[in-house]
């Protein structure tokens, strides 16, 4: 990984962000930061209630974790983040983007759903699953991994694309 790299670990809740992004940073030694950290009290409210986010709930969320970002730019770190639309990924990366690299996991809606139903003590409710996917525009330029595979493979993946950039 090039020095300096802030990577956003993305993708619907429930896909693993938390779990690969801790392992990501702890492997290039780094911090991690879980974007979900950084929600308002108002959209943790909101999402335990069974609801939605929108675009203008993200959007300081958004802004906050580019500012982040900014921080640890000397550093670099890993950050958890949905970052389900590309505006959304522009608010993280703005006037940073040759130092952001994005990390999608990719699963389908029955694997993510059977996941959250296992899940305890954690605001998003399965129920908003549907809502992510349908929101979801995933990414083009992105490093783009299974789901499918163990949590040590996962990492194992994305750290050797990571070492070929």
């Amino acid at each position: 990984m090039i020095k300096n790299q802030i990577l956003i670990v993305m993708g619907v809740s429930g896909c693993g962000k938390s779990t690969i992004g801790k392992m990501l940073a702890h492997t290039l030694g780094v911090p991690f930061y879980d974007g979900d950290d950084y929600h308002s009290e108002k959209n943790v409210e909101k999402m335990s209630q069974g609801h939605p986010l929108n675009d203008d709930d993200r959007k300081s969320w958004l802004q906050t974790l580019n500012r982040l970002a900014k921080d640890n730019l000397n550093e670099g770190t890993v950050i958890c983040c949905s970052a389900l639309k590309e505006r959304y990924r522009a608010l993280l990366n703005h006037s940073i983007e040759q130092q952001m690299i994005f990390v999608y996991l990719d699963g389908t809606y029955e694997e993510i759903f059977e996941r959250m139903q296992k899940r305890k003590d954690h605001f998003m409710p399965p129920g908003l699953l549907k809502s992510q996917f349908d929101t979801l525009e995933p990414p083009i330029d992105a490093i783009r991994v299974s789901i499918a595979k163990q949590p040590k493979e996962i990492t194992s993946e994305i750290l050797s694309i990571l070492n070929k950039k």
